[in-house]
């Protein structure tokens, strides 16, 4: 699944680390997820939508969808 999450959490300054610590998950799974390894659970990914302010739909996209 693609996504905006790396793009979003470095407007914001922030490292893989201290966005970690915000949504209580490990480093390594922000880095599986910017990097598209590891596909949020659902709740996670209303966690991450919620930390942004943002739609899951504006974070994340399907693969097979049309590029805009």
């Amino acid at each position: 699944m693609k996504n905006r999450l790396k793009v979003l959490r470095a407007e914001r300054d922030w490292s893989q680390g201290e966005l970690a610590d915000r949504l209580d998950v490990s480093r390594q799974s922000v880095n599986a997820i910017e990097t598209g390894r590891y596909d949020p659970s659902l709740p996670l990914a209303f966690r991450i939508a919620e930390l942004f302010g943002l739609a899951i739909e504006d974070i994340f996209t399907s693969p097979s969808a049309p590029a805009p």
